[in-house]
C-alpha cells in the first residue's frame, strides 16, 4: 500500500450487544479501506467520567491506511453513526466509540483532531489493550513506549480481560 501508515485506534461500546457492536465497527472500518493488522483482546472496563452507565467493552486495533488523518477521523465518526451513535451529552452511553490514538509518529493539534489522543496516557482502558498489540509503539510527544505508559498510569479504573473478539487480522 503506497504512502500508508499504521494508525492505532481505540473502540468501545456499552449499549446493546457490545461485542457485536465492536465487530460491526471493525467491518465498517474495513469497508472504508482500512487494513486491520492487529486486534487486542476484549477488556471490560468501568466507565470514566459519567459513572452512572453500563460498563464498556474496549479493544485496541492497529490498521494500515492511506487516508489522511482527517479522512480517517471522518471514517471513525461514520462508523459510529452507522451503528446509531448519538451524543446527548459528553461521556454519554454509546453503542460505539472509535478514537484515533496514534498515527505513526504524527503530531496533530487542530480544533477537530488531536493526535496523539490527548487523554490516552490517563486511561488504563486505552493503554492496556494497546499495550497488548503494540507495547513498543512510541508516543511521539512523550517519547515513551506504550508499555512504559501503562506501567506509570495512575488511573484506578478497573480493566479486566473479557474475551477474544474473533475477527480476521490481515498479515502485512
Amino acid at each position: 500500500m503506497p504512502d500508508s501508515s499504521i494508525a492505532y485506534l481505540s473502540c468501545g461500546s456499552n449499549l446493546g450487544d457490545r461485542k457485536a457492536n465492536l465487530r460491526c465497527g471493525i467491518e465498517n472500518l474495513r469497508t472504508a479501506g482500512l487494513i486491520v493488522r492487529r486486534v487486542s483482546s476484549v477488556y471490560e472496563t468501568e466507565p470514566v467520567g459519567f459513572a452512572d452507565q453500563p460498563w464498556f467493552l474496549n479493544i485496541a486495533l492497529a490498521a494500515e491506511t492511506s487516508l489522511t488523518p482527517h479522512e480517517l477521523l471522518a471514517c471513525c465518526l461514520e462508523s459510529e453513526v452507522r451503528l446509531g451513535r448519538v451524543r446527548p451529552f459528553p461521556g454519554a452511553p454509546r453503542v460505539l466509540d472509535v478514537d484515533i490514538l496514534l498515527i505513526g509518529r504524527l503530531i496533530i493539534d487542530t480544533p477537530s483532531l488531536q493526535v496523539p489522543h490527548p487523554r490516552m496516557t490517563q486511561r488504563r482502558f486505552v493503554l492496556q489493550p494497546l499495550a497488548q498489540i503494540a507495547p513498543e509503539a512510541l508516543h511521539p510527544v512523550l517519547g515513551m513506549n506504550i508499555a512504559a505508559l501503562l506501567e506509570t498510569c495512575s488511573d484506578p479504573a478497573s480493566v479486566r480481560f473479557h474475551s477474544e473478539l474473533g475477527v480476521r487480522q490481515e498479515e502485512p
